[in-house]
């Protein structure tokens, strides 16, 4: 009886509490019984009413710690936006930080990206906190100074670029930095060999993972630009042939598909030499995507003819199979009929790219799409 009555207490107390605070949480009318010998109204009858930053009311509220409480709107959220500065962003930012939510983060790195702006000075101190910062701290930076306009001035990017290559930062920090640079709108050729040295490095692990990558992001956007990929590609063959970790090395073979550059003759020797000697079935894939779109197509042509029956794997069986004909079209069949041949398990494959044919489709992109199955072999199941 007596926990049951204190309980009851407790009740009732807890909903004098709630009915009390409905007038100020709810945005309803707040009363309180004005100070004896107060002056009520002074500022809105033109009197000398003060801003709260002056009162002493205001001050102290202005020097209070600062918190971040979860809800539907941040009290604080005007006075952040007025008031921060890329010197005071980390004081203020530890409490939001602190609070584990993604879209508070993404509201963090926006605004941050507009505070370092096209400065120099704010980016490389915003780098300098990134040496130090952990978990989302660090996230936050790195991904607010990638987007800002300041990282692409030559002073900034080679900041960035030492930090990634500083064997004093941890492997993922270092990663980080260097993915930070994908942003970047060009790499000059000695950037570039810096990166693919690294990559090369066996105790680059994560990191060289992280600027293979970024040679292949800028690569792709370079080319849109330009039109030339050469200086990339060179640095990614030589990645992918040279590196001693495999995840690497696949990285930098795959990569080039999604650029899709046409293959002079020397990268279509080194595609040619990954796909007779490459340990990895998803690496020799690769090649032969890439070899598909080599100026020379009869040379490649030959090489897929010779290479299928010796080649182990029935997923890269089928990339020789079908990129024939994105190599040679409709003169392909003769090399298709003798792979089916060897394969009985691409006969019907066969058959249907010869009715294809027939039917008149001559485009390789339409004849990909017209294929009843695109993947017989249950290959792409290996891939993202």
């Amino acid at each position: 009886m007596i926990a049951a009555g204190l309980g009851l207490v407790v009740l009732l107390a807890g909903a004098a509490l709630l009915s009390r605070g409905e007038g100020t949480e709810a945005g309803g009318p707040k009363r309180e019984a004005p100070a004896e010998g107060s002056r009520q109204g002074t500022a809105s009858r033109g009197g000398s009413g003060r801003a709260r930053g002056d009162t002493t009311e205001g001050m102290e509220a202005d020097s209070a710690p600062r918190r971040f409480e979860s809800g539907t709107c941040w009290r604080d959220l005007e006075r952040f936006n007025d008031q921060v500065t890329v010197a005071t962003f980390r004081d203020w930012a530890a409490p939001l930080l602190a609070s584990r939510d993604a879209v508070v983060r993404n509201y963090l790195k926006e605004r941050l990206t507009e505070l370092i702006g096209n400065d120099a000075e704010h980016a490389r101190e915003v780098l300098g906190w990134a040496r130090d910062a952990r978990g989302k701290e660090f996230q936050v930076y790195l991904s607010a100074l990638r987007d800002s306009e300041a990282v692409q001035q030559p002073q900034v990017a080679a900041q960035l670029m030492a930090a990634g290559l500083d064997p004093k930062l941890e492997t993922g920090r270092r990663a980080g930095m260097l993915s930070a640079l994908d942003s970047q709108k060009r790499l000059e050729p000695a950037v570039l060999d810096q990166l693919a040295n690294f990559a090369r490095d066996p105790a680059s692990a994560e990191a060289g993972w992280a600027a293979t990558r970024t040679v292949a992001r800028v690569m792709k956007k370079d080319f849109e630009r330009t039109g030339n990929a050469s200086p990339y590609l060179d640095r990614l063959l030589t990645i992918a042939t040279d590196s001693p970790d495999e995840d690497i090395r696949y990285l930098a073979q795959s990569t080039p598909m999604h650029t899709a550059p046409v293959l002079d003759a020397a990268s279509t020797e080194r595609f040619t030499r990954i796909l007779t000697s490459e340990g990895n079935d998803d690496g020799r894939d690769a090649a032969a995507h890439n070899l598909s779109l080599s100026q020379d197509k009869e040379q490649v042509l030959a090489l897929f003819a010779r290479t299928f029956p010796t080649e182990p794997s029935v997923c890269v069986r089928w990339a020789l199979f079908r990129f024939s004909a994105r190599v040679a079209g409709k003169d392909a069949l003769p090399v298709m009929a003798r792979m089916a041949a060897i394969d009985p398990r691409f006969q019907e494959q066969y058959r249907i790219f010869e009715q294809l044919y027939a039917s008149g489709v001559l485009d390789f992109m339409r004849l990909w799409n017209s294929l009843p199955n695109q993947d017989p072999f249950a290959c792409m199941e290996h891939h993202d």
